[in-house]
């Protein structure tokens, strides 16, 4: 699949985004990407997300494919448990530090998502995830790879792959986003 055979919606986790921040650059230069915005900086709401992303994929023209970082990636997985139905619109996903909003000292932010969704996915995914993220143990996150039928990505140690962990520009995980896309089908 090609980008213009598609519509990218990007689910960031929570918090002002920075500019140069990755989400923020691929909304930039994808053409067909856009931010799934949430107003809740301080206190994110679960249903709140997942509401906002279930009405960007009804507003959506073409196929689907999502992007979600820590929150954005549960929220994703959220919305399949929450509408499996509006979720036939979408092609596959890319996460990224998926956090364990169930683990001890989970930040308070993150602990209305839990319990963590682990259903099927209904779609083809991958998940890319860090050796020290700070938010989500490696073993938990091949967990959640497993249980979503994702494929996994060792990122290193990369921190949370935010902006604090030094991430602006990403090219490694867009090359790794665009063989994502390389391997959905295309539509005509």
């Amino acid at each position: 699949m090609r980008t213009s055979d598609c519509e990218i919606l990007i689910l960031p986790s929570h918090g002002p985004l920075h500019p140069d921040f990755w989400l923020t650059r691929w909304a930039r230069q994808l053409p067909t990407a856009r931010i799934v915005a949430h107003d809740d900086p301080g206190a994110p709401d679960p249903d709140a997300h997942v509401a906002a992303l279930l009405d960007e994929i009804a507003r959506s023209v073409k196929p689907v494919v999502l992007v979600g970082h820590g929150l954005g990636a549960v929220t994703i997985a959220r919305a399949v448990q929450a509408a499996p139905d509006a979720m036939a619109r979408v092609s596959g996903a890319y996460f990224v530090a998926a956090p364990d909003v169930e683990a001890a000292g989970t930040p308070a932010p993150m602990q209305p998502f839990a319990p963590m969704p682990l259903a099927r996915l209904p779609f083809p995914s991958a998940l890319i995830a860090s050796r020290t993220d700070p938010h989500c143990d490696y073993a938990r996150a091949e967990e959640f790879a497993d249980a979503w039928g994702s494929t996994i990505a060792d990122a290193g140690e990369s921190g949370h792959i935010d902006q604090e962990a030094g991430f602006g520009p990403w090219p490694e995980g867009l090359m790794r986003f665009a063989a994502l896309l390389k391997a959905l089908p295309s539509v005509h």
